[in-house]
């Protein structure tokens, strides 16, 4: 058995496949892209909306007043805060580590199918080359067989399937452009919300430690 006998058989297969896997991952990603959109919407700007509040409650002592401020908070912030005060009764090692165990999990919950965009941006371009490489290859096998005709059908019939097999390539790249332009924003969306975030939480943090203290 010739290895590349098989392969060759394999790559007659054509292009065709590989745009309808490159149509497949573009759904998908647009999926992802409209999900962590709807995400992001959701979350702007609910750690700033119970700031003032928050931090009013700390400052009386008041935690649970505090706790009623974050029990139903959709942002990083005020998730890693009720955390806190959820364990606040057990001292200041039992808020940081409350605090510390949050913090990587609003990050992963920020994050998801953010990988799957980095992902598709960086390798659709050579999945849609890697289509364009089968179809010359197909092209190249019919014209090994029919021989060239300069001017006649096979000579038209090898370009076309040439131009057929660039396709793959140019939709490679019109999913990869997409994937990594949303995968760089929401980047640096996770970035902007864990930093107000961790900038909620510490400052909850040092009122929740001054409260204790107090008591």
């Amino acid at each position: 058995m010739s290895l590349t006998q098989e392969f060759l058989k394999f790559s007659l297969l054509g292009a065709e496949w590989v745009l309808w896997l490159l149509v497949v991952l573009s759904v998908l990603s647009v999926y992802v892209m409209i999900e962590r959109a709807m995400f992001f919407r959701q979350i702007s700007g609910a750690d700033a909306e119970i700031r003032r509040k928050l931090i009013s409650s700390l400052t009386d002592g008041d935690l649970d007043a505090a706790s009623s401020c974050v029990k139903n908070a959709a942002g990083p912030g005020g998730r890693m805060v009720r955390e806190m005060l959820h364990h606040a009764d057990r001292g200041s090692a039992a808020i940081d580590a409350a605090m510390n165990a949050v913090r990587p999990e609003e990050r992963v919950r920020m994050g998801r199918n953010l990988s799957f965009l980095g992902t598709l941006g960086a390798n659709a371009p050579f999945i849609g080359l890697f289509g364009t490489v089968l179809g010359i290859i197909k092209a190249f096998k019919d014209l090994a067989e029919t021989g060239l005709q300069p001017g006649g059908e096979t000579s038209a019939g090898v370009m076309a399937g040439i131009s057929e097999a660039l396709v793959a390539t140019a939709v490679g790249l019109l999913v990869a452009i997409p994937a990594v332009v949303a995968y760089n924003i929401f980047q640096r969306r996770v970035k902007r919300t864990l930093g107000e975030a961790e900038s909620l939480a510490n400052t909850a943090r040092s009122y929740i430690a001054g409260t204790l203290e107090e008591k």
